[in-house]
């Protein structure tokens, strides 16, 4: 199995089904995608973009730009301006930008669908589509056999349940081409379930998921952010971001006591020998065990990694 980070990122998802993936974005089966184009335009270039070649019966070529953040951001807006004009520049062809996002950031955040300004009677604007992940059905991913949206069936509406990600598992395992997508499956159902029973039903190979943008992604937000929520729920909401940041903030303690918790809710209550050791160590340390922890299935395991880094 690959560890490339294109295994598991947008690029690798489309390109396993792409006629799929356009006819749901737009609801639209008349479409047919001829290329995977470089949505690398000079000095930028990200991720999360993917700019397909799409021919339609009706409009004839196209570009349909797709831009997947794991949560919106209010620069969105500009970024798919700027992206729709780079690539209708250099390909000469009309664009339909799509923005899909995959985690909410609140229940009660309106994430707008264009883009507007105004400057001395002077107007740019641009419109694109907004589908949010959370609103999808779950079923809908099985009914129409979406298998690019597989990995996030966890965090679709009414997707937050053993037997729905126990379906996609079957699914994934059931074809060669997706078997590789499991740990990014994995890596949403952690946001819904516990640790231990998503361990229990799917293959949980970190090795791989470190290597995706997503993982990257969350990683970055809690260097940027400290979001208070990945404090609070640990491992479910992304646990190395959070102590990263207190760790960085020089809030040692901060960082002792997240570890702590985090291994009770894992392994339940643990000896004060083994306390000790933990607020002994150093804060790399603390950073390397609140990684480790994703990885260990017994408290034997935890033990034998505070024995070598005692």
């Amino acid at each position: 199995m690959s560890k490339q980070k294109s295994d598991i990122g947008s690029k690798r998802l489309i390109s396993l089904s792409p006629n799929q993936w356009v006819r749901w974005l737009t609801d639209n089966r008349d479409l047919t995608v001829r290329e995977i184009l470089s949505s690398d335009f000079q000095w930028v270039a990200r991720e999360n973009d993917v700019l397909l070649k799409v021919y339609s019966p009706q409009e004839g070529e196209f570009l349909l730009l797709n831009e997947l953040q794991l949560r919106y951001s209010s620069k969105m807006p500009q970024r798919i301006r700027a992206y729709a004009a780079l690539a209708e520049e250099r390909y000469n062809l009309p664009v339909y930008p799509v923005l899909i996002n995959i985690l909410p950031i609140s229940t009660t955040q309106v994430i707008p669908n264009s883009y507007h300004s105004e400057i001395m009677g002077m107007t740019a604007h641009q419109d694109y589509r907004v589908i949010n992940l959370w609103e999808v059905e779950a079923n809908l991913v099985f009914e129409q056999q979406l298998s690019a949206l597989l990995p996030f069936v966890p965090i679709l509406k009414n997707g937050a349940n053993e037997t729905t990600v126990r379906q996609a598992v079957q699914l994934l395992r059931a074809d060669e081409q997706l078997q590789e997508l499991e740990p990014l499956l994995s890596f949403f159902a952690s946001f819904v379930l516990e640790i231990p029973l998503v361990q229990q039903i799917m293959r949980w190979d970190m090795s791989i998921l470190r290597e995706s943008p997503w993982y990257q992604e969350i990683l970055k937000e809690g260097l940027e952010k400290g979001e208070k929520q990945g404090l609070q729920q640990g491992l479910q909401q992304g646990l190395q971001q959070g102590l990263q940041q207190g760790l960085q903030q020089g809030l040692q303690q901060e960082g002792v006591n997240l570890v702590s918790r985090l291994i009770r809710r894992r392994f339940g209550v643990i000896s004060s020998a083994t306390q000790t050791k933990i607020e002994g160590l150093s804060t790399p340390d603390l950073e390397n065990l609140a990684e480790a922890l994703l990885d260990f299935t017994e408290i034997s395991d935890l033990e034998e990694w505070l024995e070598q880094h005692g």
